[in-house]
């Protein structure tokens, strides 16, 4: 049987093709179009959010939204949400019941934040990090799968009930 994507054409690593969600606001547009380049290059199909002109007048609170959503409606498996530090981007997102953000800039937590806390959003710090490192999170975090440990499900239910609070 044919498949319509190919696995092979994701990666070597990667065991299927994913579509992700990438956003930037203003001072994350070089390493937004760095990391589509990357998701495209890898197979992975891309729903690109914006910005694409570092002049606008664009806030990190509405490109997290539109990513959140993106994902939240099933148009996204993952996202890739970039801003000046990454810090400004992780709050916003993680005030949307169902989305787990993190903040990496470094690998071992790229991947460690999915694999226990089934991280669905990366953060990345444009003024931070520089492409290469970006390009290495991207994949640690696309190649890592949830364990499902018992205590990992435990903690996210935790997370949970922490969501329902008012």
């Amino acid at each position: 049987m044919h498949l319509a994507i190919p696995i092979f054409e994701c990666s070597a690593i990667i065991d299927y093709c994913m579509r992700v969600a990438v956003a930037a606001d203003h001072a994350g547009v070089p390493l937004n179009e760095t990391i589509i380049a990357e998701l495209r290059g890898l197979g992975h199909e891309v729903v690109d959010l914006g910005t694409h002109d570092a002049k606008s007048a664009d806030d990190y609170p509405d490109r997290a939204a539109d990513l959140c959503h993106a994902i939240l409606q099933g148009r996204a498996e993952r996202g890739v949400l970039i801003c000046g530090s990454g810090v400004g981007a992780s709050v916003a997102a993680n005030k949307i019941t169902g989305i787990r953000a993190g903040l990496a800039h470094d690998v071992y937590s790229a991947h460690q934040g999915v694999e226990h806390d089934d991280m669905n959003v990366l953060c990345l710090g444009a003024r931070v990090i520089g492409p290469a490192l970006a390009g290495d999170l991207v994949r640690a975090f696309l190649t890592a799968q949830f364990s499902g440990g018992e205590r990992h499900r435990r903690r996210l239910a935790k997370i949970a009930a922490l969501e329902s609070q008012k």
